[in-house]
């Protein structure tokens, strides 16, 4: 079961009650008898480990977003075709030198 924290707008009287889901918020302050109840929600402290939790996990520091790996090694391909076609298409001029 939760426990919730309540809090008197009243009186400033602070205290702590475990309730149920289904059970209804108290309304009447246990120190002052006046209904002016209210639960205080305060933050939850959460610790993510590992990762892929922070935007710095995925992006440069000049806030563009890395390729993929599957993407980069494609690309890695592209240009090492592209490099030697190039090569392949180059006339190869030693053997015009050897023809003079």
């Amino acid at each position: 079961m939760p426990v919730y924290v309540y809090h008197c707008d009243e009186c400033d009287f602070q205290f702590e009650q475990q309730q149920k889901f289904s059970d209804k918020p108290l309304k009447q302050c246990p120190e002052c008898g006046k209904d002016s109840l209210h639960k205080v929600y305060t933050p939850v402290g959460v610790i993510y480990k590992g990762s892929g939790f922070y935007s710095t996990d995925h992006r440069s520091s000049s806030g563009a977003n890395f390729p993929s790996r599957a993407k980069k090694e494609e690309n890695e391909k592209a240009e090492a075709k592209d490099s030697s076609k190039s090569e392949a298409e180059k006339p190869n001029n030693s053997k015009e030198k050897m023809d003079s």
